[in-house]
Parts: C-alpha cells; structure tokens; sequence
C-alpha cells in the first residue's frame, strides 16, 4: 500500500469514528402542495446506500415531524398514498428545517362501496389488551439486565441576542456548545449531564427490586444522594401500565385497557420491522386537556407486543411549565424487553418566549436474563435498600466508560464535562449562582456565613410591637458537616432582646446521621402548625386577620441524635427541656392558674417547666433522598408514611414540674385515584397520661391568618379547643381539573379542582378539666370539630384560593361565650390563599 494511499485511508477512518458520534437532526412540515392543508401521517425515512431504508417516521396530525440519527445518510424520502414520493438531500451531523410540499396524483378508481363497520385499530386494541398478561415484563417470574442511562439539562431559547448582552460577556466560550433540537428546533445549551451504569433485578413474588449502580459520572457534581437518582428505578417507563407516571403527573397510556374513553385510534400502515410484520396505529385524545399523547405504536401481529411507540404529549393537556414532551420506545426483537426508551421534555414558563429547560432521558438495555430468582438474602443484602451505590462508582476513568457505554457519546455531549467545569471557574458565575441561592433559600452568602432569613428581617405583634431580627448559620465553605445557625431579636414594645443558637452534627449522609445542640430564649405561639406563617414572618404579620396577644415566652434547652437506619426508616431520640410563660402580664384570661387539693387555694403560677425525654420513629418504605449540604430533602414515596412520638415527662429533673406521658400515632397517605386526580389522606391519634395544666395537653393547632396551612383547621382560632385523647383526620381531593377540563372557559385557563375535609374528635378528663384554670376562650371538645371547603387551585399556575366552612361549633351562644372581650372572632365562612407550585 502507498503512502498517500495510507494517508487517505486513515482519514477516512478517523472521520467515520467522528461521523459516528454525530448526530444528523431534520425537523419541518408536510403540506398539500395546492390547498396547504396539513399532510398527517406522512412516511418520512433516511436513505442510506449500503443499508437501504432503515430509520423513519411519519408525520403527526398537524403535518409536523421531526428525526435524529447518528446513521451517515444524505436523503430523506416522503412518501404518502395519492401523492408523488420526493427526495429531498440534507446535510449529514447538522440540523436542518425542512418544509415539504407533496404534489398529488391524479389516480381514477373505480367504484368504491363504503359500509359501516368496527374501526379495524379496535381489534388489535382488544389483541393487546389480551396479551398484556403475556407481554408485560412485570408478570414474568423474574428477570435482570445491564442498564445505561444518559441525564441531560439544557438551558434552550437562548438566541443572539441574549448572547450578546454584558451579563455574558466572561461566558462567551460555553455558546460554542451550542445545539438545535430536532424536536422543537430550539437552540440548547447542555449545563448537566450524568452517566450511569448498573445492573437492575425483578422478581415477581414475592414483589422485589433491586439495582446496583456500578459506574456514575455527574457534571459538576459528586454527590451519591443525587447519585440513586440517575439509574433505571428512579426513571421507568412502562407503557404496559393504564397510567405512565412521568414528572410528577399520571399519563394515560395509549395502550390503557379503557383507552377508548380517552383515545381516538387510526390504523395508518402494515410493514415489516427487524422481519417481524408489525401494524401501525396512530392515536390522538378526544379531549385536547385530558393527561394524554398523540403519537403511534408499531405492535406485532402475532404475540401483540408493542414494537416500538412515539408519544407526545397534547399540547393543550393541563400541566405547567412544560411546553413539550416526547417519549420513544423501541423493543428487542428477540426477548420482547425493552432496548432503549428516550424521553424530551421542554420546560418553560411562558411558551417560547423567555429561557427554558430541556430535560432529557435515554436508557440502554442489554444482557436480559429471564425468570431466574434469586434467593431472599440477595434482594435485601442485609439492607432493605433497593438502590446500592457501588464503593467505587464516582471513580470510573474513561477507559471504563468507553467500554461500559451501550452507545458512544457525540462529540457535544463528550465536551459537556468540560464546559461544566470551565464555567464554574468564572467569578460572575459563581455570583448569578449566589444571587439565585439567596432567593430560594432566603440566606445571604458572606463566606463562610450566611445571613437571614431575609423574609424575618422585620416582623409586628401585639406584644412584641415592632420585631426586628438578625439571624445566620455557618455554610459549606466552613464544614460540609458542622452546621451553626442563631438569631437575636428584638422588641420595641416589650423592650426585651430574644435569641437563639444551634448546632447540628452530620455523621453520615447515606445512611443519614445527625446529633444536635441548641438553645433558644424567644416567643412561641402555642397550638401554631409546623406548617403555619411563624409569628416572626413578615408575611404572617401581614395576613393576620386576629390580633396577636396570645404568645408565650419559651425558654427551651433541646439535645436530639437522629439514625437512619435504611432510607425511609429512622429513630430521632430528643431530650427538652422548657421553662414556659404564658406572659398573662396584660391579659389575665391567660394567666395561668393551678388548683390544688384545696379548691380554696389557688395558686397562680408565671410559669411551667418540664423536661422530656421522647422518641420518634418514623417509616416511609421507599422513601428518596436528596442531601445538598445541611438538610436532606424528601423526593416522598408512593407508599403510606407512620410515625409514632412517645414522650416522657421527667418530674424533678432540673426543676420539671410534671411527670406524664404522651403517645402519638400519625398517618399520611398520597395516592391516585386516577382518572379523577389523587388524595392526600392524614390521620393522628394520641393519648395524653398524666394531670397536667392546659398548655401542656394537646392544643389543637388553629390557624389566626388568611394564608392556607394544610396542618391546622382553617376556621379554628388558637386556644380554641384542647384535649387528652383525640382523633384527627384531614382529606384532600386535588381534582387536576377533571371537571374544569370539560369547560371551555376553564379549560383554557388550565384552572384545577379541590375538596377538602378537615375534622377532629376529642376528650379532655375531668381531672385535667379541672386542675388549671382555662382561659374563657379555652374548652374541651363536646363533640367533633368539622371543616370543609372547595377551592380552586393553579390559578395563574401559582395561586391557590379555597373557600371554607366550618360546620359544628356555629351556635350564637357558643361565640358570644367565647368572644366576652370582643377580641376572639369566631370564623363560620372564611377565604384562605396561597402560593401553590404544581406541574
């Protein structure tokens, strides 16, 4: 061979290894060429000289379509019944818009008689339907495979001319990653990417999942809490299932045994694919708002599996912030298991008008192993995790990945890495990312501190006047592990300073371990949710709609160590000690009194202390995790949630007045009653034993502002009603606009449904009863408490406004009882609002 024969030859090699890792991406319109109506279900495919037609697609019901491949080929052909078949050339790994006019053809039939009939797309429903039992990989015995998944976050919309202004001009160099969107034809910029390999295993019965993440490669970031979230469990898409969940939203599939309800079908084509005869059928829903997709399927037409599916979500389906999604599902011809599922979604606010997000998802298959169990002991592992990071998965070199990935990266995706940490060198950018911390967290960053809240800067109350607070905490720059956060307050009425100081002690993220420390000398509202706008919040200032005279002042020693045994089930052991005064200087009903043997005498007593020793145990199967740096955040689960609180109270230690004790069961349960949205069911239980002065019994939490608080009872006013032992419930039906989807106006406006029961039943002892004093405002439960309302949320996508009803306790008699200083208002109709963020 000659040198220079050797010479071209090498190159060609080398820019077919190139070809290989780019991507060639057309996007456009199919029309009629003489009335421009839009040409549906249109046969677009890539020619290639050695392989023939191999890659294609059809065009959907508004003419559009869209391809990618990494395939070289030079030709796309369009091909439709009635119409002359044109070729059209493109240019090979670029994106391109091309918007074609099909000529048609003058073609006589003959007569042709059309009768009545079933739509033939309905017997092969029916055929999948039935072969569901058979075809789903959930009811085979057992089954494992090798599993590659690909993570992707693009900002998109990014034009020119939001290149060129100043804010950019140091990030200049990351718009050399630009890219198009075939799907969209949006301009991207990639700012994440994760990669990861594991191993993944079902089995039947008894139900178990496991999946071992062997190799893990993330932008930026090397966190194994975000790390269990890029595997196959975290992501699957099953379209077997009558509902997909994807991004927080149940889909109907379009293979639902009561698709027909929601789908109207057409069998558009029969061909071969990999040599398997497969029927086309395309779909769109009968109701543009309904949580449906338009797209087609390829199904077999003897085992009736799904060959391979495109869906795309309607367009007018009533979710927020995103503009498009796209799914593809492609089958092996061999097993019928999955080999590769994609996933695009668009997100943005408004619709291609400001910057949005891409967030992409594509998942390999290899090495099916089916129906052979493993024994119990594997599933668990002495854990009951189902997600295992392997030691060694965040130090993969390249030489692993470039033998471990089931497809190689394009030259865009393989340059991500690098941006990411170029970026990150940029002193600008590391202040945008400050600015945006500050808005979401409410802390100011200032090195190794962090100041605010922001949002309890400044606050008002009847007993404090005017509240002005400084708080911080230290930040990551300090230890990834210790945490300090305190605050002083002070008050212009009281003329009294107020203070805090706490320390936390990470000794472990996965599993997650803490110990801390803190202390506090401040104000505190008894019967206040956890939920509640706090008394030192501007906003709870401002949306007050009682006045605020019933505070207490706290002093509060607080030691606790919290162990994780395996996600989604801890311990928290607490010790507490409290020094309360009900500060009755000015309102004497809330001064607190004891009666002792001798009802003669009766003592009045400024405070109460008590120490307290409890446990809590929590149990949410399945639960996930995301740990940033100081506090962990709950991803939830689709399982019931159970936590039981006990609570000793320690008499004579450190001056504690009372020995008692407390039991509280407490159930929370999200789940989907699909087609007509999902419920949030809560329940407590507790028992209360000992005799024990009204602010130490269960003060059932009321709620004195206009804002909503999920955990209180909406119409009830603090220190309204008390018990020892008590049954809470409280029910919420969010509706997903299943019956405002039906409306026009409504649907327009993407305005969704809610109903709501709120309800508690108590009892208080006649020896509690009697042993303090009660304010007048004050009293046990004769018989149970109920609120109800309807309310209508996603309104302007962020607002939520309820109208509630309270429907016992409604008596003249009973608020005049309650209302003798004209300063306790009883609410029996009450409008409440507040800032809701749903997809």
């Amino acid at each position: 061979m000659s040198y220079k024969r050797f010479i071209i030859l090498f190159i060609l090699l080398i820019n077919a290894i190139i070809a290989s890792a780019q991507v060639t991406k057309v996007r456009g319109k199919i029309t009629d060429a003489q009335t421009n109506e839009p040409l549906p279900f249109v046969n677009i495919t890539y020619l290639t000289s050695s392989l023939g037609t191999i890659i294609g697609t059809i065009t959907d019901f508004n003419g559009d379509y869209f391809l990618e491949t990494r395939t070289p080929t030079d030709t796309l052909v369009f091909s439709y019944i009635g119409y002359y078949t044109q070729k059209v050339k493109i240019k090979k790994n670029a994106f391109q818009t091309i918007d074609i006019q099909l000529q048609p053809q003058q073609i006589m039939l003959s007569e042709v008689t059309v009768v009545p009939g079933e739509n033939p797309a309905f017997r092969i429903l029916r055929e999948i339907t039935a072969h569901k039992d058979i075809n789903d990989k959930k009811n085979l015995e057992a089954y494992q495979c090798e599993v590659y998944n690909k993570i992707e976050m693009d900002a998109n919309n990014i034009g020119e001319k939001l290149q060129k202004r100043k804010v950019f001009n140091q990030f200049q160099f990351i718009f050399d990653y630009m890219d198009t969107s075939a799907v969209s034809g949006k301009s991207y910029l990639p700012v994440f990417f994760v990669e990861t390999v594991s191993d993944y295993y079902y089995r039947k019965l008894p139900l178990a999942e496991k999946e071992i993440i062997k190799a893990n490669r993330i932008s930026g970031i090397q966190n194994e809490s975000v790390t269990q979230f890029s595997g196959k469990m975290f992501m699957d898409f099953d379209i077997y299932s009558n509902y997909i969940p994807v991004i927080d939203k149940s889909f109907i599939s379009p293979i639902a045994s009561f698709g027909r309800v929601y789908y109207k079908y057409y069998l558009i084509d029969s061909a071969f694919i990999d040599n398997q005869w497969c029927y086309q059928i395309s779909f769109k829903p009968k109701s543009k708002t309904e949580p449906c997709f338009n797209g087609d399927i390829w199904v077999h037409d003897t085992t009736f599996a799904i060959k391979k599916a495109k869906l795309r979500l309607s367009k007018e389906a009533n979710i927020n912030w995103v503009q498009d999604l796209v799914a593809e599902i492609e089958v092996d011809k061999k097993m019928w298991m999955i080999s590769k599922d994609q996933l695009l979604v668009d997100f943005n606010v408004t619709e291609d008008k400001t910057v949005g997000f891409f967030g992409r998802k594509t998942t390999s298959y290899n090495n099916y192993i089916l129906n052979q169990p493993y024994e119990d002991k594997f599933y668990t592992s002495g854990t009951p995790e189902s997600v295992v990071i392997l030691k060694d998965a965040l130090e993969k070199d390249e030489t692993y990945w470039g033998q471990a990935r089931h497809d190689s990266l394009s030259e865009r995706e393989k340059n991500i890495y690098k941006m990411v940490d170029s970026i990150q060198d940029v002193p600008l950018f590391r202040t945008y990312v400050d600015v945006i911390t500050t808005i979401v967290t409410g802390y100011l960053k200032a090195g190794k501190f962090e100041i605010g809240p922001y949002i309890k800067l400044y606050s008002f109350n009847d007993v404090e006047g005017h509240r002005i607070k400084f708080g911080g905490r230290t930040s990551s720059k300090l230890s990834n592990n210790l945490f300090i956060d305190g605050h002083i307050a002070y008050g212009t009425k009281d003329e009294k300073f107020k203070y805090s100081i706490g320390v936390k002690y990470h000794f472990s993220k996965l599993p997650f371990r803490q110990a801390g420390l803190s202390y506090k000398d401040d104000m505190e509202q008894l019967g206040e949710s956890p939920d509640a706008l706090q008394e030192d919040n501007l906003l709870g200032s401002i949306f007050r709609r009682e006045h605020n005279f019933k505070l207490n002042h706290v002093i509060e020693y607080n030691a606790f160590y919290e162990h994780e045994w395996f996600s989604g089930f801890s311990n928290t052991l607490s010790l507490n000690y409290r020094i309360l005064d009900p500060l009755g200087n000015e309102y004497d009903n809330f001064r607190l009194y004891e009666k002792k043997s001798d009802i003669t005498d009766t003592i009045c007593r400024n405070n109460l202390k008590t120490s307290e020793v409890s446990l809590l145990v929590r149990f949410a199967y399945n639960e996930k995790f995301i740990i940033p740096v100081r506090e962990r955040i709950s991803l939830g689960t689709i399982y019931p949630v159970l936590k039981l609180k006990y609570s000793f109270g320690l008499k004579d230690i450190f001056g504690s007045d009372y020995t008692y004790h407390k039991i509280r069961l407490y159930f929370q349960y999200d789940f989907n009653i699909n087609p007509i949205g999902y419920m949030d069911a809560n329940m407590g239980v507790g028992k209360i034993f000992g005799k024990l002065p009204y602010p130490l019994l269960e003060m059932h939490m009321g709620n004195e502002t206009y804002w909503y608080d999920d955990f209180a009872f909406n119409t009830m006013n603090y220190y309204e009603f008390v018990s020892d032992a008590y049954i809470e419930f409280n029910f919420t039906h969010y509706f997903d606009g299943f019956f405002f989807n039906k409306i026009p106006l409504f649907r327009r406006l993407r305005l969704r449904e809610v109903a709501l029961v709120h309800g508690v039943v108590g009892t208080l002892s006649d020896e509690n009863r009697d042993y303090s004093q009660f304010p007048v405002t004050l009293s046990g439960l004769t018989y149970p408490y109920i609120e109800a309302g309807i309310g209508v949320e996603n309104i302007f996508q962020i607002l939520r406004i309820d109208m509630l009803w309270r429907l016992s306790y409604l008596s003249e008699a009973y608020r005049q009882s309650k209302n003798v200083n004209n300063d306790f208002n009883i609410m029996l109709f009450g409008i409440r609002a507040r800032f809701d963020f749903k997809l």
